[in-house]
């Protein structure tokens, strides 16, 4: 008999186990991970890295000094960027963070204003909650964009101290006085002088980015900028 090559068990496979668009919910075709081609040409982008007044950079004026702001897609009730975030974060689909991330990283590397990056750092999770989802969805972000990004990870420079309640309905000083101190720095030193990249999934009033940015600005000569894949 005949040796099956790659690609009719590939074939095959699908038959039975279709890979999903994690938006759609189409089948995907051989070459797509995580999202289908119509999708990605539907992605709700913003557009907005290079203007210092967009709508994320504007949620943290005047809170904390940050170099840059910006989201790469914006986030409705029951849309597209919420099925996929929904299927990365809850359902153990990190194919579609991976190539969220390579994406969301292609767009904010061309920008001027994240142009000197040199470290990228995400949001961590509690120990506690990361034993329960088995992974930072976060993380998954960030390793999608080192594959076309070339910047250095500092996955530890920053630890989750306090296991917080979730901050899905809270209003903003609810979600502030949730996260004010559930974050600290695990190595200073490992991030003296550079200019980090803290990447979250998604920012709605933004306080657990606020309040790892403060725990981040207690190091001599740092510079953070704030990245999320979507505003809410």
């Amino acid at each position: 008999m005949a040796r099956l090559d790659g690609s009719l068990l590939y074939d095959l496979a699908g038959i039975f186990m279709p890979r999903r668009c994690a938006a759609c919910g189409q089948a995907l075709m051989r070459l797509e991970q995580g999202i289908c081609g119509d999708c990605v040409e539907d992605l709700p982008r913003l557009r907005a890295f290079d203007h210092p007044d967009n709508k994320v950079e504007l949620i943290f004026r005047g809170r904390v000094p940050l170099q840059a702001a910006g989201a790469w897609l914006q986030f409705t009730k029951d849309g597209m960027v919420q099925h996929m975030l929904h299927h990365l974060k809850y359902r153990g689909d990190t194919a579609v963070g991976l190539e969220l991330g390579k994406r969301m990283a292609e767009e904010a590397m061309a920008s001027r204003r994240f142009g000197d990056v040199d470290v990228v750092l995400p949001v961590p999770l509690h120990r506690r909650k990361l034993k329960q989802r088995g992974y930072n969805q976060a993380q998954v972000l960030v390793d999608g964009m080192c594959q076309v990004w070339p910047l250095r990870q500092a996955g530890t420079g920053l630890l989750r101290v306090v296991h917080t309640s979730t901050q899905t309905r809270r209003g903003r000083l609810a979600r502030w006085g949730n996260v004010k101190e559930a974050f600290q720095l695990a190595d200073p030193g490992e991030l003296r002088n550079a200019h980090v990249l803290l990447v979250d999934d998604v920012v709605t009033t933004g306080a657990t980015l606020e309040s790892c940015a403060k725990a981040l600005l207690h190091v001599p000569g740092i510079r953070v900028s704030v990245l999320a894949c979507a505003c809410a």
